[in-house]
């Protein structure tokens, strides 16, 4: 049972990647330079942020647990398009945290934070799993400050979860000790020394068992967004068809022209999976393609 648990949590990835890989945004093997680093001050602790490229601002969002699975090679492809601004959670990375629990809503309001504090008024978002969750909310809950969206691998309520994913966030809590200390063992400590692990797992699994349905919240998001999944998501696909429901997609057919569609577009990347679509080149094509369009 363990096995699966830790699967879904990203730790066998996490465990098993050597440090050479795992390269961290402004660490010494990754693909991208930042342009400037720091902590901005947000309510009850500090968040590390880089910058990365030129171009127009995109803040980038990892997934839980490792930063750098999405801040290594990643960045280094979006950044050579546009202004990366990649933020490390609460907790996370680099990140200091609190001894507040955790939320989406708050992570949210500590992106807008730090983009207050950079002097940046407006940005495309992109996040990824847990990244995507706190993007999400950012489009709802600070609109004014979102120009466009990407969401991937992410599902808008728990109840778009396989019971599997239910099931491991359920266990967790209790697993937190023996697979902090794990991961206190691997090259992923290494890159972030200051973390606490067993807090972070704990912490993480809270977050998890939080029950959510952002329905009514989606339908009112007016930023163009792209939704992008695997094909063998630990999402349901008739919650990624309704996701795009609620943005106003899948609706009629769109004509010869294509002039009926909606402004908003799914992707569905083939042979991927919940854990590796974040690799996929498909994932930045789409992305780059919609976010300059």
């Amino acid at each position: 049972m363990l096995k699966p648990i830790i699967g879904v949590l990203f730790v066998l990835v996490v465990l098993a990647a050597p440090t050479k890989v795992m390269a961290q945004s402004g660490g010494e093997n990754t693909m991208s330079q930042a342009i400037e680093s720091g902590y901005a001050a947000v309510e009850g602790t500090e968040l590390y942020y880089e910058i990365h490229g030129q171009g127009e601002p995109l803040v980038m969002l990892h997934g839980g647990v490792d930063p750098s699975q999405v801040f290594g090679a990643p960045l280094a492809e979006m950044a050579g398009t546009f202004k990366v601004i990649a933020i490390h959670a609460r907790g996370h990375g680099l990140s200091r945290d609190s001894d507040a629990p955790w939320s989406i809503e708050r992570a949210a309001d500590d992106v807008a934070a730090v983009l207050r504090d950079r002097g940046i008024e407006k940005a495309s978002v992109m996040g990824y799993s847990f990244g995507g969750k706190i993007a999400l909310q950012f489009a709802i809950r600070h609109p004014d400050m979102l120009d466009k969206l990407v969401i991937v691998s992410t599902g808008y309520s728990r109840g778009g979860e396989y019971p599997e994913v239910r099931a491991a966030f359920e266990q967790m809590p209790a697993m937190a000790d023996a697979i902090g200390n794990s991961i206190a063992q691997s090259p992923l400590a290494e890159l972030y020394p200051d973390v606490d692990w067993p807090v972070l797992m704990r912490k993480s699994g809270a977050l998890g068992l939080q029950d959510h349905d952002w329905s009514e919240g989606i339908k009112g998001i007016k930023a163009q967004t792209l939704l992008v999944f695997a094909d063998a998501d630990y999402v349901r696909p008739e919650h990624i068809a309704e996701f795009y429901k609620l943005l106003g997609g899948g609706q009629r057919d769109a004509g010869i022209d294509g002039s009926l569609r909606s402004p908003n577009q799914l992707a569905v990347v083939p042979g991927t999976n919940h854990y590796n679509i974040i690799g996929a080149p498909a994932v930045f094509q789409f992305a780059t393609e919609f976010l300059r369009d």
